[in-house]
């Protein structure tokens, strides 16, 4: 029998790039920093985490307002999603059709300091985070602001010597750093851990971020 090395216990992680970024993008980012200046009307009433000085969130309805460029970017990112899931799961298009999706979407305008703690997302099977806006980065601060996940095999690193140290993706320890361009969408099954890490731009960081669960439309509808 010949070698063979498999990776086991993989985690699925998804990237896709918004076709239309470039003009979506300016219209977001006007329409969320002109909400983000209406203060409570649009504030999450209650962040599941603690939030930190420098970063706003919305509650979590963002996908269900009416402007045009929201629902363009409501359209691709769940049509992203729906290609990942029926990859990654072998199911066809009818099986798709079955499938209602329920969610929460939000907002995070983060400024100088700003930053999110480690967490994971419980009860959503899948999560993302699309970027309107990364940012400056200070060159003398290039993690300012990355998203930053966490590697769930937590003993892989217990002991590390020649045999283990240098272990290639996705084999490799520690965590994955996503540097965002305006435009880029991430999906990631919600159970894993991330955290976005500390942002010392100047200007604003602008990202869209939602948690998604499934039902089957005929359970749900006998």
């Amino acid at each position: 029998m010949a070698l063979e090395i498999s990776p086991i216990f993989a985690v699925p992680f998804a990237q896709d790039h918004c076709p239309n970024a470039s003009i979506l993008n300016p219209f977001l980012r006007k329409l969320i920093l002109e909400r983000e200046a209406e203060g409570t009307r649009y504030a999450n009433p209650h962040p599941s985490l603690q939030q930190q000085p420098g970063v706003f969130e919305s509650d979590f309805n963002f996908f269900s307002w009416p402007e045009a460029a929201v629902q363009q970017l409501r359209q691709f990112c769940w049509s992203t999603l729906a290609r990942v899931i029926a990859d990654l799961n072998g199911y066809s298009a009818t099986d798709m059709d079955e499938l209602k999706i329920n969610s929460h979407t939000w907002f995070h305008v983060t400024r100088h300091g700003g930053f999110t703690i480690l967490h994971t997302h419980p009860m959503a099977s899948w999560s993302g985070v699309y970027c309107v806006d990364p940012g400056d980065v200070p060159a003398e601060r290039p993690e300012s602001g990355i998203l930053r996940f966490h590697n769930p095999h937590h003993y892989s690193n217990y002991f590390l010597d020649a045999g283990n140290m240098r272990f290639r993706t996705p084999y490799h320890h520690g965590t994955w750093n996503i540097r965002f361009q305006a435009g880029q969408l991430v999906l990631f099954p919600s159970w894993l851990q991330h955290e976005v890490m500390p942002f010392y731009g100047r200007n604003e960081r602008i990202t869209i971020a939602f948690n998604c669960w499934f039902d089957n439309r005929e359970a749900s509808h006998p």
